[in-house]
């Protein structure tokens, strides 16, 4: 009997909201994609929790359906990636490999207060030094500690050896590899709060400082490379797991942005805005985050990233919560059927604003309603809300550039809005670019993967395949544009420093 070539690569796309499988061909194309949703959890105000296990069932299944789906024997799958939601945080029993709790999702902000604490303290200079990341509870050390602290025992057997921490990454590949591997790549170590990004270490004065025993903590390894390998009853076969990336870094490789310079946006649950940066760390003087792309053979790239928490998530909030909608989808038509937002601003702080405010204590708020405001204002200012928060990371991230940036890539669910595109060339005033590929965060890891075992070559090959869907240009007049982020800074400065501290509702 004669055994398949390798004639794909399996990415695991592991979101906030949904698990994804794709398998992608030589020529960077789609053969097969499967994907299922599991379940949000939200304890109490601003929390936000994952079932791990729920995730690691889902996450199989799809990458089984994938297989199954398109007649694909695991045979013919050269290499796996995994692309994750990052700073979601997991803590589980090593011998058992069950979590002793619910994951803390990267939107939770239980711990505000504590941040707010070591800030009072001083640390946040050290803390952005170390790490370029602000001290915020978007990070996973807080969480981390946050369960350390309140889980009975929980402290005792982390020290002792017992429990192992790590991002959906980590606890990915640990299921995959049948507990074999307990590894993390230095693009999600990134985001830990816990890393040193110019030495590539974990840094043990922040580990005393969080209070994180070592002995949790997972092995870093590069992003692409011979990282581990999958356990045959996961997918009947002994397929190599060689790459990993959280899933902004993982879109900006897929995007093709390999030179400094280059610019994406990833329109998913929230807005990331990454620019490479190069092989030196940029750091930012507007509380942007400086974070590391990828490592490959031992050389590091590295990112400024503006991230905005509540993206497409807003939609699903206007689908879900307000019931104005039935699918995502229909949100264009809806926007679409008004001129513009009638004066309408949503700020969607629901859960804080990101980058550049760092405010977990703002909240959302609908501003400028009229008699004559209507749902299709709303639905308006939803998609407007979008791009105005982009706007403001890409303003930030131009200064510290240094410069203008002459495209913005694009991609994400949200990304096949062209209402929403158009509106964001408008806002920016640089052309706004969708590849014919929008799936990039799971073709970012599947070129990871992929690169490491030959299946293609290297970067120029990569940058090859990258192919422009449609270029949105900018057309609206500049004092159109400055009148309306005028607007908005005012809408956003309403919601700012509203909740009191929600982490000790009862």
């Amino acid at each position: 009997m004669t055994t398949a070539a390798p004639t794909f690569v399996l990415a695991l796309d592991q979101g906030t909201t949904s698990c994804r499988a794709i398998l992608f061909t030589r020529d960077g194309a789609i053969r097969g994609l499967a994907q299922r949703e599991f379940a949000q959890y939200y304890p109490q105000p601003g929390w936000v929790e994952h079932d791990a296990e729920e995730i690691w069932q889902t996450q199989l299944a799809v990458a089984r359906a994938v297989l199954r789906d398109n007649a694909v024997a695991a045979g013919q799958i050269a290499a796996v990636g995994i692309a994750n939601q990052r700073e979601t945080t997991v803590l589980w029993d090593r011998a058992s490999g069950a979590p002793v709790h619910r994951a803390i999702v990267w939107q939770d902000r239980r711990t505000a207060a504590l941040c707010d604490g070591l800030r009072e303290a001083g640390h946040a200079a050290t803390i952005r030094q170390r790490t370029g990341l602000e001290l915020d509870a978007y990070f996973s050390a807080t969480k981390l500690k946050w369960l350390l602290d309140n889980i009975p025992g929980a402290r005792a057997r982390a020290e002792r050896g017992e429990l192992a921490f790590g991002t959906i990454d980590t606890w990915l590949a640990w299921r995959l590899t049948g507990g074999r591997a307990h590894i993390i790549d230095p693009s999600n170590a990134s985001r830990t709060l816990l890393f040193d990004i110019e030495r590539g270490t974990w840094d043990s004065d922040l580990l005393a400082l969080f209070t994180i025993p070592p002995a949790v903590l997972p092995e870093i390894v590069d992003s692409s490379g011979p990282l581990a390998t999958l356990d045959p009853a996961c997918l009947g076969a002994n397929i190599p797991l060689t790459g990993i990336a959280g899933d902004q870094q993982a879109a900006t490789f897929g995007q093709a942005c390999l030179q400094a310079g280059m610019a994406k946006n990833t329109y998913g649950t929230g807005c990331f805005m990454l620019m490479n940066t190069g092989p030196q760390r940029t750091a930012s003087t507007h509380r942007l985050l400086s974070t590391i792309g990828w490592r490959r053979n031992g050389h590091t790239t590295y990112l400024l990233e503006g991230s905005v928490f509540m993206g497409g998530a807003t939609v699903q909030w206007l689908r879900d919560q307000l019931g104005m909608i039935a699918h995502a989808a229909e949100i264009e038509a809806l926007a679409a059927s008004v001129p513009d937002s009638g004066g309408v601003y949503l700020v969607p702080a629901h859960t804080g604003l990101g980058a550049p405010y760092w405010d977990p204590y703002a909240r959302g708020a609908l501003l400028g309603l009229t008699r004559g405001s209507n749902r299709a204002h709303i639905a308006r200012a939803v998609l407007e809300a979008i791009a105005f928060q982009s706007a403001e990371v890409l303003a930030a991230m131009a200064r510290d550039a240094g410069g203008p940036l002459r495209e913005l890539r694009v991609d994400g669910g949200a990304a096949n809005n062209d209402l929403l595109l158009q509106f964001q060339a408008d806002l920016l005033g640089v052309p706004v670019v969708r590849p014919k590929i929008t799936e990039t965060t799971a073709l970012g890891t599947a070129y990871l993967a992929g690169l490491a075992v030959g299946f293609w070559q290297d970067e120029k090959e990569i940058a090859a395949l990258w192919r422009s869907e449609r270029r949105f240009e900018p057309g609206m007049p500049d004092d159109r544009r400055a009148s309306l982020l005028a607007a908005w800074r005012r809408a956003v400065e309403r919601c700012r420093n509203w909740a009191i501290d929600e982490t000790t509702a009862p």
